[in-house]
């Protein structure tokens, strides 16, 4: 799938772009969809708490 197929969270502005338009430090994913893509910041939160638990 190419890049302007898939669908990123930019993690500086908040906004879910299609295909990737910002720098790739300021994105999390890819993802398929828009709906996994807005769903980044709960995702990305639980993934820090459990990589907490285990330090």
């Amino acid at each position: 799938m190419a890049d302007d197929d898939q669908w990123w969270y930019n993690t500086t502005t908040g906004e879910v772009e299609h295909g990737a338009q910002s720098p790739w430090s300021d994105r999390a994913g890819p993802y398929k969809t828009r709906e996994e893509a807005e769903g980044a910041p709960a995702r990305i939160a639980a993934n820090s708490r459990r990589m907490n638990e285990d330090d």
